[in-house]
């Protein structure tokens, strides 16, 4: 888990061992089967990102260890299926540690409409302040790595998460340190005219009230606003949501939700949009919903709070949402102590009722700890995701759960 304080873990771990006697009837009600097992040489390791597919169904994501023979740097892969459900995986590009080079990508990708892919490096480069990259994809499956541009502290360093697209093409994400605070940044990479990208700070993180160390990726309204989640600071010090608008002369930020500590701290992901254009996102302990109402102003309403036994613990993956409004994530702890899958339904009185997916055992060639990042799902209504370890070589997996 790459950000948790072993503090914060122990208070959950301690959770989830007086909650076994408390939940005792959450059967698992879907079949999981792992799909690739990392050996964490050089097919890579520990992949903590979510997972994104094409329109041929292949599956990509990155790996925080593993790749080259010189640098267990981290690659970027592609999952293949075949027949009787076998999947084939292959590494399209492997991180050299080099200083022209990022290393350890942890958040997920994101294509452009060409088919390139996108994503970011949590160090390297010449400052080792992380990267940007592009993959170009070529001819007979061959990718070529471009380094759009490099974190060198004041602008932002550390970009753990996902990058995602505006109309014109440009890329926005978020760092989690660096900036003229050093608490971390949201930043726009504008793309210009002979391939060349420039990087524009949309707001610093003070460490204050506009909180500190923004570790999920951004999500747009349908009128240009940016959300995004901050894994700690903030007006109660455990971590926020934020609405940043644009405007004549820049970006204003706007707290639109200070997680309480007590119901829920620490959000570790981002958020998504409902039809009705409430989001949803995921603290440690709970999940909640926010509904925008008069003059700016939003209503929290927590739709499930983890008890931390055979229900799941420590939340840190985002949301997905499928056409029926059922909402799915996962926990990092909790069911068998190694993480679970699980559903959200809503019901009436806007009463959610949870569901456990999957629980992973260590032991068994399962996977264990998944997440962070969220889940992904296929027109047939399966969901894939990762675990950063378990597994045969304890070096993780992909899964997919089946309805």
């Amino acid at each position: 888990m790459k950000h948790t304080s072993s503090a914060v873990l122990k208070v959950f771990l301690s959770v989830a061992v007086f909650a076994l006697t408390v939940v005792t009837n959450l059967p698992a009600q879907a079949t999981e089967k792992v799909i690739y097992t990392f050996s964490g040489g050089a097919d890579g390791g520990e992949p903590e990102s979510g997972l994104i597919s094409d329109s041929k169904g292949n599956l990509y994501g990155t790996t925080g260890a593993g790749g080259g023979s010189s640098c267990s740097c981290g690659t970027v892969y592609e999952l293949s299926p075949g027949s009787n459900g076998t999947w084939t995986e292959k590494v399209i590009y492997a991180f050299s540690g080099s200083s022209n080079d990022g290393i350890f990508p942890f958040g997920s990708l994101v294509f452009d409409g060409k088919g390139n892919l996108y994503g970011t490096t949590v160090l390297g480069g010449p400052t080792f302040g992380g990267t940007i990259f592009e993959l170009i994809a070529g001819s007979n499956g061959t990718w070529t790595e471009n380094i759009l541009y490099n974190f060198a502290g004041a602008d932002g360093s550390e970009p753990y998460a996902a990058l995602i697209f505006d109309s014109s093409g440009n890329l926005y994400g978020t760092t989690l340190s660096g900036g003229t605070y050093g608490f971390g940044t949201v930043f726009e990479l504008v793309s210009g005219s002979n391939g060349t990208w420039t990087e524009k700070v949309l707001h610093s993180f003070t460490g204050g009230n506009d909180g500190a160390n923004p570790d999920g990726p951004l999500i747009f309204d349908g009128v240009g606003r940016l959300y995004g989640t901050t894994t700690s600071a903030g007006p109660h010090d455990y971590g926020a949501v934020f609405e940043l608008t644009p405007g004549s002369k820049g970006w204003t930020e706007k707290i639109i939700y200070a997680l309480p500590g007590a119901g829920g701290s620490g959000p570790f992901d981002g958020l998504i949009f409902d039809s009705a254009s409430k989001l949803y996102g995921t603290s440690a302990t709970t999940v909640f919903e926010l509904t925008p109402g008069p003059n700016g102003t939003w209503t929290e309403n927590t739709i499930h709070t983890f008890l931390g036994g055979r229900d799941g613990a420590y939340a840190e993956s985002g949301l997905i949402l499928d056409k029926a409004g059922r909402l799915f994530g996962t926990t990092y702890t909790g069911g068998a102590h190694y993480g679970t899958v699980y559903e959200l339904r809503p019901g009436s009185d806007d009463t959610w009722t949870e569901t456990v997916l999957h629980r992973f055992a260590a032991g068994t060639g399962d996977g264990v700890f998944p997440g962070p990042a969220s889940l992904v799902q296929d027109t047939r209504r399966n969901l894939y995701g990762t675990t950063s370890q378990g597994g045969t070589a304890g070096a993780g997996v992909v899964y997919e759960i089946a309805p």
